[in-house]
């Protein structure tokens, strides 16, 4: 089996979702399944008129008959009521893509009821641009101790537009100009509207290249990312805003400690699945019990075990410490829009009652597993207008809950 395919041997009939993927199979009794996450660059061209990828496409390897459904994670943020979103899945069958109907969807996964198995991925028809959960991925240049070098990537938050920029890192690292690059851990969420064209900016200004980049589905073919250069040392603040408005949706700061990097990578961890209710009520995955299956393989998405999410009690705490630049905290760190903002502050006054809105809809918009402590603190802890109360309350959190 190559390095890019997973397997998952379900024990039993039920739903279970694959927690490197977010990929959900619904089966009637035990079987062994076996998948990968391909690219988009490589079936976009099936794609006619107004369609559009909504999530990763997938080459899964079952017993059809065994198979009944299959969920696949979206990246569409669905919260403009205005926008009319019709959900499907193309399907390569003998070099035709197919365009076929979904199951129906939430606000993270498309269900399709298996017809037969060959790559398949959610695609999408809204009325008007589509805004997506994104991330931003920053790379640094190593071996070159007197300047810093960096690439900035753009791309949906799902797992085919990572494999991409994975693909395209390395083959930089291949390449016979002897250049390096490692992955800084920086809190990577933000939304991206398609189309639409972002600028990067940096604290101290530093050599950034393009000027702008234009956010689309193939964004990691074509050039792709930022190039950015400075000659100082760090820190050094990176801003993604949008070009138009000028808006803020993304920053992070870049520490000296964030520059030093060891070459040899950390050993890839098996994928796990994890048994789901057959419901696809996100109301209802809240409190069920969740079963593991056996996982065997490796993939280029890193497994992540489920957590909890964040209880209101719990953000109520964190929303009493939050600053009065909370608005910025949501748009750079949460990835809210200032519709988001104007939509919370019509419909509430209080500041703290604000605040824990932005947080509560920055919960429900997370994928199920990925709003609980250490996500919002991934999040916030780089962030200059984060309050330290704010990161000590989540620390709190978490050393309370390794402690029981």
């Amino acid at each position: 089996m190559s390095r890019d395919r997973l397997q998952l041997q379900l024990d039993a009939e039920g739903v279970y979702e694959c927690s490197d993927t977010g990929l959900v199979f619904e089966v009637s009794q035990s079987v062994k399944i076996t998948y990968c996450v391909l690219s988009w660059s490589t079936f976009s061209t099936y794609l006619t008129g107004s369609w559009k990828f909504a999530g990763p496409i997938f080459d899964v390897d079952c017993d059809p008959s065994i198979l009944k459904s299959v969920q696949f994670p979206h990246s569409l943020c669905l919260a403009d009521k205005d926008n009319e979103v019709k959900f499907s899945v193309l399907h390569v069958k003998n070099s035709r893509g197919l365009i076929e109907p979904s199951a129906d969807h939430s606000g993270s996964h498309v269900r399709w009821n298996v017809s037969s198995l060959s790559p398949v991925g959610p695609i999408v028809q809204t009325s008007k641009s589509a805004e997506h959960h994104g991330v931003v991925q920053v790379f640094k240049e190593v071996g070159h101790e007197s300047s810093f070098s960096f690439r900035v990537y753009l791309a949906g938050n799902n797992c085919s537009d990572i494999k991409d920029i994975r693909r395209a890192v390395r083959r930089a690292n291949n390449c016979k100009n002897n250049k390096r690059y490692i992955q800084v851990d920086k809190p990577p969420t933000c939304m991206l509207e398609e189309n639409r064209r972002y600028r990067l900016i940096s604290e101290p200004m530093g050599h950034i290249t393009p000027e702008d980049m234009l956010f689309s589905p193939v964004i990691v073919e074509v050039k792709g990312y930022f190039e950015v250069f400075f000659e100082e040392s760090p820190p050094f603040k990176l801003s993604l805003t949008d070009a138009d408005s000028g808006h803020t949706v993304w920053t992070a700061t870049i520490r000296e400690g964030d520059c030093v990097h060891h070459l040899d990578e950390n050993p890839r961890k098996p994928s796990k699945g994890r048994k789901r209710p057959s419901s696809t009520s996100e109301e209802e995955l809240c409190h069920k019990h969740s079963k593991k299956a056996r996982g065997i393989d490796v993939a280029d998405c890193n497994a992540t075990a489920a957590a909890p999410d964040l209880t209101d009690q719990q953000l109520m705490q964190v929303a009493k410490r939050m600053g009065k630049e909370w608005k910025v905290v949501a748009i750079s760190c949460l990835g809210l829009s200032k519709q988001d903002l104007e939509e919370m502050e019509v419909a509430e006054e209080n500041g703290t009652m604000l605040k824990f809105n932005m947080l509560e809809r920055w919960r429900r918009r997370q994928p199920k597993g990925k709003a609980g402590i250490q996500d919002l603190h991934k999040c916030l802890k780089d962030n200059d207008d984060v309050p330290n109360e704010v990161i000590a309350v989540l620390d709190e959190m978490l050393q309370n809950n390794s402690a029981t």
